[in-house]
């Protein structure tokens, strides 16, 4: 909006979120050149408020970036001392040995983490070499320069009227300039989603594919506890309906970690995401587990999962996309931390290298290749193809191509070549009239929930007075042509009950519940008509998980 006028900041880089890959940037840089100007702008509350805690980290990129970091107090307390792998039906589950599968697929040496409280600790490191960490601070816009270049970004308005427009109470915001943009807002980032489509990122690649994950925190009997223990499942309840699997993380104090992973290429639109994970816990392997304990946090977001193929370009004039805003995730080992910590890193050298030479707002095309030929390109291509396969050929046939191509690609040569995504996730959505509707079983409010009361274990606030950050391109459609052809899938895919068709006088209405939002993006993703679009609330507001 060229007539709001606002106060401007100078920085050497402005970063664009605190999560993992962020807060390596800010450190690296600070790291090569104390005296360089950074900032990091946080939309949650706090750093690590938006961060679904849970997660097996790889510390090779922690490795890389503070060597010492053992002796500097990271939180990583609990490694990993045993790996199962399970294939379920809907009574029992055959164990999958660990000796067939490829090396990369091993935990040993990896760590049972909160990735929150991982972000709290690299947070307190920024800060003591230097790096100014903003929380709160939502970035609305991107500022360009005269020539096109990414020049900054609109941080901190607060105070929208309930329209969208500035009113006698809102507060601007101010823009912080920088001579580059780090964008490492993570899955389907505003900003990096308009840079991707803006300078056509995508040219070339493969179409972004997604899952949606809900996670639970849970407090189980201690004599059912054994902490370092990693388990993975695949199949039931899911079977053919859609891909995906479990895992469950045994960390300290009697937690544990009971995740939930749904491929959005599903075709039925009657699938509901949320329920499958909810009934997966009725399996008598995961009930006996959590029988006795009690749920403390609950959460959810996408994940990305076109994997090597499918990262688009990762700079621009000025700008460069970090971590999962690109799509670093492996998709088989589930991780995807490592890779955003040395994305930040490499392009913080690339930026400092540029800094030096007095260049500015031009591509780091230095970035771009770290990336792709160096440790992250080397993780993604190993397993490009685990994703395609189990798209096109289903679970079974994928988990043994699947690992033969991950065992030849160790070798260093694949006999599939690198094989292709097919459609979005979006237009995977076939209509209504050819599926049967899925009757899911009812919560029963000990082991499984409904939505709305898993929602209030995430925390999540949105003050009521300010604008719907959920976008509608036609509000027509979802009655018009939604409802008809897809039964209105909005109602199910999304894990945070924000979608719902209510029956009035005149017939249905489409209700967006966006006080319910948790962030995870799934609506702007699997849409099959492309018309939700996910903005920015102002700064603060969404989830704030704890600090488990």
């Amino acid at each position: 909006m060229a007539e709001i006028e606002r106060e401007a900041m100078e920085y050497d880089v402005v970063i664009v979120g605190a999560g993992p890959a962020g807060l390596s940037a800010a450190i690296r840089l600070k790291q090569l050149d104390a005296d360089l100007n950074v900032v990091v702008l946080e939309k949650g509350s706090e750093v690590g408020a938006h961060i679904l805690s849970g997660a097996v980290l790889d510390p090779c990129g922690l490795d890389a970036l503070i060597p010492d970091w053992k002796e500097k107090g990271a939180p990583l307390n609990t490694p990993v001392n045993e790996d199962n792998f399970y294939m379920l039906g809907e009574a029992g589950k055959i164990r999958v040995p660990n000796f067939p599968m490829p090396p990369l697929m091993n935990n040993h040496g990896n760590y049972i983490v909160s990735m929150g409280n991982v972000c709290r600790w690299m947070a307190e490191q920024a800060e003591e070499l230097g790096v100014e960490i903003f929380p709160g601070m939502a970035c609305s816009e991107l500022v360009y320069g005269d020539n096109g270049e990414v020049k900054g970004v609109v941080a901190g308005v607060f105070g929208l009227e309930a329209d969208g427009s500035y009113g006698p109470n809102t507060e601007p915001g101010m823009e912080l300039h920088g001579k580059y943009v780090f964008l490492s807002e993570g899955v389907r980032g505003s900003l990096s989603k308009e840079v991707i489509a803006k300078y056509d990122l995508s040219a070339g690649k493969e179409v972004q594919k997604y899952g949606v994950g809900m996670k639970e925190i849970w407090e189980i009997d201690p004599a059912k506890h054994k902490e370092g223990t990693v388990t993975h499942t695949m199949g039931w309840p899911l079977g053919s309906n859609a891909g995906g699997g479990s895992f469950i993380y045994h960390l300290e104090n009697n937690q544990v970690y009971v995740g939930f992973v749904v491929h959005l290429n599903y075709k039925n639109p009657h699938l509901y995401p949320y329920m499958e994970f909810q009934r997966f816990k009725h399996h008598p392997m995961v009930a006996e587990l959590l029988k006795g304990g009690k749920r403390v946090a609950y959460g959810a977001r996408a994940i990305t999962e076109g994997g090597y193929q499918s990262m688009p370009k990762l700079v621009a004039p000025g700008v460069a996309l970090l971590g999962c805003s690109a799509g670093m995730v492996n998709v088989p080992r589930i991780k995807g931390n490592h890779n955003a910590m040395l994305s930040g890193k490499a392009a913080a050298e690339a930026a400092f290298d540029a800094i030096k030479a007095e260049r500015s707002r031009d591509e780091l095309t230095a970035y771009e290749t770290d990336v792709r030929d160096g440790a992250i390109g080397k993780d993604l291509k190993k397993v490009r193809n685990v994703k395609p396969m189990w798209s096109k050929w289903g679970l079974m046939p994928s988990l043994a191509l699947g690992g033969l191509d991950m065992w030849t690609n160790t070798l260093g040569f694949s006999l599939f070549g690198t094989l292709g995504h097919g459609k979005n996730d979006a237009d995977s959505t076939e209509e209504a009239s050819k599926h049967k509707p899925i009757d899911y079983p009812k919560p029963d409010g000990t082991l499984s929930f409904d939505r709305l009361t898993n929602v209030s274990f995430a925390m999540t606030n949105h003050e009521e007075s300010q604008p719907c950050h959920l976008h509608l391109a036609d509000p027509e459609i979802p009655v018009k042509v939604n409802m008809p052809k897809f039964d209105e899938p909005a109602q199910r895919y999304c894990p945070a009950g924000v979608y719902e068709i209510v029956e009035d006088e005149d017939g249905p209405r489409f209700v967006i519940n966006f006080q319910n939002c948790v962030h995870c993006k799934t609506c702007d993703i699997k849409d099959p008509s492309q018309n939700i679009t996910w903005t920015t609330p102002q700064g603060g507001d969404g989830p704030n998980y704890p600090n488990m």
